[in-house]
């Protein structure tokens, strides 16, 4: 059984988990993600153990699960471009795509276009969200770790693993529009459908087939 102290290492990105003949846009490589990644791992494991130094959970420990996803997914819009220079974070507020082409807009800033890369992290292998159906290239980092209800359901520890990256450029049809109803609530949503997660994981970039090894 993992401990909390064991938990807050992450677990090494797999050598052998890449795939060096997927197709990226925009000038990006296999290489630049697996530095991203990896700066990630860094991060997340320099801050969960600090965060034991103090008697503290780590941050998936206490992070709404949502939040802790969007972390995942804000910290590769920063990191990306720091390793591909062809590509830069959309400096416009809640913009879309998250990372465009350098120089392609004025002052790195647009409100929504269809050049770009759309980035997503998940705990989920399938069935990843976004508010609605876009034709973008969407890439999404999946992850197992643990969440803020798992210590009340008595889940032991587990380090922080990156399960698998997925990217591909999807139409509107590769998306369900979800909706809602005058009377809900719920955040408008669409999820991409079969079609659509056939077409990444039939581009996957990353894959840690840790269940296959046993």
């Amino acid at each position: 059984m993992t401990s909390e102290a064991e938990a807050c290492v992450p677990v090494p990105l797999a050598a052998d988990g890449f795939n060096t003949e997927c197709i990226l846009p925009y000038g990006l490589t296999v290489e630049n993600v697996r530095q991203a990644m990896t700066e990630f791992l860094e991060f997340l494991g320099f801050i969960n153990q600090q965060l034991h130094t103090k008697n503290l959970p780590r941050m998936e420990g206490f992070l709404m699960p949502a939040n802790f996803s969007s972390i995942v997914g804000e910290f590769m819009n920063l990191t990306i471009p720091k390793y591909c220079s062809s590509l830069v974070r959309n400096q416009y507020h809640n913009g879309h795509p998250d990372l465009i082409p350098a120089g392609m807009f004025a002052d790195d800033s647009i409100q929504y276009a269809h050049e770009g890369i759309e980035i997503k992290g998940s705990r989920h292998s399938s069935g990843w969200q976004g508010h609605n159906p876009e034709a973008v290239w969407l890439m999404v980092f999946t992850f197992d770790s643990n969440t803020s209800r798992d210590s009340g359901l008595g889940i032991s520890p587990k380090s922080f693993r990156f399960a698998g990256v997925y990217a591909a450029k999807l139409e509107e049809k590769d998306w369900n529009f979800s909706g809602r109803s005058e009377t809900s609530r719920r955040t408008i949503t669409a999820s991409v459908n079969r079609s659509g997660v056939e077409k990444m994981r039939g581009n996957l970039i990353y894959e840690d087939l840790l269940d296959e090894k046993g």
